[in-house]
């Protein structure tokens, strides 16, 4: 459950709610987070998006119903969107009573919300990612560690889902602001054209027991590179890494460093 207690930067919402269906032969199931501003009598909102599961020939109903509940809040604003879908929710599509929560930021507390009280199928490379326990350093290669499937995430990207998308950790304070320390991020493995600009998860591979990983972005050099010369089957272009936060520098991976690209960074999840 969230906090209770508001801390000096929390103020309070007025009020947070669930939208709940009862569908005939079914549990009652949670499907979405309905968090008021007050202040600004916006309304913020988050749907599930795996109807289809579980609603059956009423999907598309319900997937219109976000559309739908946004469209009438901007028409009557958030207090009297409520009051209206109060009033004529049927005994399928109900309401909960108002509880209060504690925000510092509507749309992150909506978040937290949807993770505490929504629990939606999985639907592999639609609504979900997989996620994997590699740790990337935002920064130097972080740890060496072996890399295990941990499940699926949900993610709310603004492109479809591919097969060659992933999830995993990020940790380090480099890439900030584009990269918090400790995010999730979602990486596409199959990368066409020139790396270069591009914010890339890369491996050292060949070390004793296991792989070593970091996320930067890519720069071809414009340094003498000493080991270009040589016929190892891992020689490369001489690359620079480059933060984005600037408390960082920038730093030089020689031709002769077995490293590659796995993916490219696409968004915080």
């Amino acid at each position: 459950m969230l906090s209770t207690q508001p801390t000096r930067k929390q103020r309070s919402a007025r009020g947070a709610y669930l939208v709940q269906a009862a569908l005939p032969g079914t549990q009652i199931e949670n499907i979405a987070i309905l968090l008021l501003d007050s202040g600004s009598d916006r309304l913020h909102s988050r749907f599930r998006r795996d109807f289809e599961a579980f609603a059956g020939d009423e999907a598309d109903w319900f997937e219109n119903l976000e559309d739908e509940v946004s469209a009438k809040s901007r028409e009557l604003g958030g207090q009297k969107c409520l009051e209206w879908m109060e009033s004529t929710l049927s005994h399928v599509l109900r309401i909960s009573q108002r509880f209060s929560v504690f925000v510092d930021s509507y749309s992150q507390t909506t978040e937290r919300l949807y993770a505490n009280y929504i629990r939606p199928s999985v639907l592999p490379f639609r609504t979900h990612l997989p996620l994997f326990s590699l740790e990337a350093a935002a920064g130097k290669f972080g740890e060496q560690m072996q890399v295990e499937p941990e499940g699926w995430v949900e993610v709310w990207p603004q492109i479809g889902l591919t097969k060659d998308m992933f999830v995993t950790h990020v940790k380090g304070h480099s890439m900030e602001p584009a990269i918090p320390d400790g995010s999730l991020c979602a990486i596409r493995a199959d990368m066409t054209g020139s790396y270069d600009g591009k914010i890339v998860l890369i491996e050292q591979y060949g070390e004793t027991g296991g792989n070593r990983y970091t996320i930067q972005r890519y720069s071809t050099s414009k340094n003498p590179d000493p080991d270009s010369e040589g016929s190892a089957a891992w020689l490369h272009e001489r690359i620079t890494l480059e933060p984005t936060n600037p408390d960082y520098k920038s730093w030089d991976v020689a031709s002769s460093v077995r490293v590659r690209v796995l993916g490219e960074f696409l968004f915080v999840v």
